[in-house]
Parts: structure tokens; C-alpha cells; sequence
């Protein structure tokens, strides 16, 4: 396993690491112990997910273990008294609060990475970022970053605060990001955390259907494109993750892992992509034209 230093920050992650979404909660433990054996250190959840019993089953799982990896949640939506849904919170007393919770159901006393779940420009952002610059001089969390996939945001938290690392989808089917933030992100020393590389199974092995801006004859054309370029060397979802890896602002590709084939095939040892390789791909899936996210 590689590592790298995500962005301006002191933490050196995995260059893939475990999201925990949809980790099982009968095997869930058991695999995150299976990752760490494996070289994984990073593990990415958030208090949305599963109402916080996501992040209590990452708690459990990581007991006896904090001091070998790294914690990252996020904040931002909160669920409704009566669990029917949440609502979009940005405000600094909720964020304040929140945390307890998380570090509670984390089993820790502090969150490596506390990452804003989402934004909108219409957000009071500057409170926003005060919350964050709040916690880490209380010694809460270590670094702040986001989670989006809007430039506009993403501009605006790169200009006004102290942000290590921005979390976006990222695949060889939604290529926006080469235009609209990387090299921006790349320029301040911004870490990306890649997720969705395999563009929701669409590049491995569910059937073409139209994805973004591209038709299903398109999204075949990529799916035909990452099987050639694995042959024998690599699975097709392994070269997905190596094609979001080969980009230079791309500290580590977040993937979903909920069975231990998934595991397995993400830490395995595989050839990076090559030159050729990596032209073959970005040919069969040219970028569409993304002025308007500039």
C-alpha cells in the first residue's frame, strides 16, 4: 500500500481507503480489522449514515486500534426528531453540537478530518468555518475539509478557511472535476478524496445506462474501454480506482467496501496504469463541455 499526505495537513493516508457507507453490521467489524492488517488507515463515515450507527459500529471496530489509523466523519445533515428524513444544517451551534455525538458513537476523543457534508453558496459559510476553527482549537478534531461536488463551494472554502481536503466523485465517467477544481485544488495544496470510481458499477458490471452527460452508448465505450486496459493485469474495478489515482491532486481514492472480495480486490497489489493506458482511457471518454461549472 502507498501512502500520501492528504493536502496541507500532517495525516498520511492510505492512497485507498475504506468508506464505510454500507459496511455490514454483522461483518462490518470484522472487516475494518481485515483492512488495517491489510494497509488501509484511513476510514471515512459520516453521522448521516444509518442515523450514527455507522459511525458507532467504526467506534467498535477500532477499539484498541486508534493510535494506527485515521477517523474521518462528517457533519451537516440532521435527521428529524421523528427519523423521517433530515434537513441541511450548516449553522455553528449545531455543528458544535453535533460533534459530541460523533466522538461518542467514534469511541475517541478527537476526529482526524471533520468534513462539512455537502454546502451550498447560500450558506452562512463563514459560521461555518468558525464552528470548524472552533473544534480544532478545542483539540475536537485535527483538520476541517468538505464534502461536494459544487466549484462554486469548493471555490469559496479554498479563498475563506483553512481546509485540507475536499471530497468529490471522481471517475473516468465524470471527468468535470479535471476541469472545474482539481488543478485549483492541486495549486493550494488541497487534498482530493476521490469516491464513486467505478461510477456506480456502471465501469465494471452493471449494464450501460445513460450517466451524467453521456449516453449509454458512451457509458459502454468506457466500460469496453477499462476492460481492455486490464486485460490480464488488473479487474476492471481496480483499473477504475487506478485511472482516479493517476491524477496528481488525488491523495486517495475512497471505496466503498461491504464484503471481503471488495476488500480484497482494493488493497491488492496491481500495476499503476500506464502512459498508454491512461490515453486509451481519457480517448474512449472525452471530458463534455463544462463551461458552465467555471
Amino acid at each position: 500500500m502507498n501512502y500520501h499526505t492528504l493536502g496541507k495537513s500532517s495525516l498520511k493516508i492510505s492512497e485507498v481507503s475504506f468508506g464505510c457507507m454500507s459496511l455490514p453490521a454483522e461483518d462490518g467489524g470484522k472487516l475494518i480489522r481485515q483492512a488495517i492488517d491489510l494497509g488501509i488507515n484511513y476510514f471515512d463515515t459520516a453521522d448521516l449514515y444509518d442515523k450514527g450507527a455507522n459511525e458507532s459500529l467504526l467506534g467498535k471496530a477500532l477499539e484498541g486500534k486508534r493510535e494506527k489509523v485515521i477517523i474521518a466523519s462528517k457533519v451537516g445533515n440532521q435527521w428529524r426528531e421523528d427519523g423521517s428524513g433530515w434537513d441541511w444544517n450548516p449553522r455553528k451551534e449545531y455543528i458544535l453540537s453535533a460533534v459530541e455525538g460523533s466522538l461518542q458513537r467514534l469511541k475517541t476523543d478527537y476526529i482526524d478530518l471533520y468534513q462539512l457534508h455537502g454546502g451550498t453558496i447560500e450558506d452562512p459559510i463563514d459560521e461555518t468555518i468558525e464552528a470548524f476553527e472552533r473544534l480544532k482549537e478545542q483539540g475536537k478534531i485535527r483538520y476541517y475539509g468538505i464534502s461536494s461536488i459544487r466549484p462554486n463551494v469548493i471555490r469559496e472554502y479554498i479563498i475563506r478557511s483553512n481546509i485540507v481536503s475536499v471530497m468529490m466523485q471522481y471517475s473516468l465517467l465524470d471527468r468535470r472535476p479535471e476541469i472545474s477544481c482539481l488543478p485549483l485544488l492541486e495549486k493550494h495544496n488541497i487534498g482530493v478524496l476521490a469516491r464513486g470510481s467505478v461510477a456506480k458499477g456502471l465501469l465494471i458490471n452493471k449494464p450501460a445506462a445513460p450517466y451524467l452527460s453521456y449516453t449509454t452508448e458512451e457509458v459502454q465505450r468506457a466500460k469496453e474501454a477499462i476492460a481492455a486496459v486490464s486485460g490480464s493485469k488488473r479487474l476492471p474495478s481496480q483499473s477504475a480506482v487506478k485511472y482516479v489515482l493517476m491524477h496528481s491532486a488525488v491523495t486517495s481514492a475512497v471505496v466503498g467496501i461491504r464484503m471481503q472480495e471488495q476488500l480484497e480486490e482494493a488493497v491488492a497489489n496491481v500495476p499503476r496504469l500506464n502512459a498508454s493506458e491512461y490515453e486509451q482511457l481519457t480517448a474512449a471518454v472525452p471530458v463534455k463541455d463544462y463551461t458552465e461549472h467555471l
